[in-house]
């Protein structure tokens, strides 16, 4: 019998009706057989403080970072603000990895991203790859999943209604479970 895979959604939006984190909703619905998707919600996490790290982790950073260490893939959400990474997605990554053991190393990852806008956060997502370079992450290239115009794509209640959008965000999802799978395979 294969072993369970476990993928970890995280959205960079603290939005009720955030696009980013609707989109990681429809990801988490795709997720083949054998794998269990959880997500984490970054409202808990405070400000970075390194005075406050050097006396230990608060729980709530100490539970995302076991949470990605656990994880056999992530899978990152971002909206994109001021043609970069949201501020609490950023302060999320720079708790995680800090050291020691820091959880995104050789981890695959996988990002998405939506937006109002016509490029659907690509500059965010260029700015994580960035970021997941220098933390050894092993950032999926393909497919990129850029969903532009999401206040199209997605109604009031956060419910996908364009089909293409939903098979792209399925081979993210589908690609990110290999990527997995192999790492942990050895």
């Amino acid at each position: 019998m294969a072993s369970t895979t476990r993928l970890l959604g995280i959205s960079g939006s603290l939005r009720n009706k955030s696009y980013n984190t609707a989109a990681l909703r429809v990801a988490m619905s795709l997720a083949p057989e054998g794998v269990v998707f959880d997500a984490f919600d970054l409202g808990s996490i405070p400000l970075y403080n390194d005075d406050v790290r050097i006396e230990g982790y608060p729980p709530s950073v100490a539970r995302l970072r076991e949470m990605i260490a656990a994880a056999d893939g992530v899978l990152i959400v971002t909206p994109e603000y001021n043609y970069s990474v949201a501020g609490v997605l950023k302060n999320a990554i720079d708790w995680a990895s800090r050291p020691p053991e820091q959880p995104f190393d050789g981890k695959p990852i996988a990002i998405m991203s939506a937006s109002t806008g016509m490029l659907g956060g690509a500059r965010a997502q260029y700015h994580l790859r960035q970021i997941f370079v220098y933390l050894n992450s092993i950032v999926l290239n393909r497919p990129e999943v850029m969903i532009a115009a999401a206040n199209k794509r997605f109604d009031d209640d956060g419910k996908l209604n364009d089909e293409p959008t939903r098979e792209i965000i399925g081979k993210l999802v589908a690609a990110l479970t290999a990527a997995a799978r192999q790492r942990k395979a050895g």
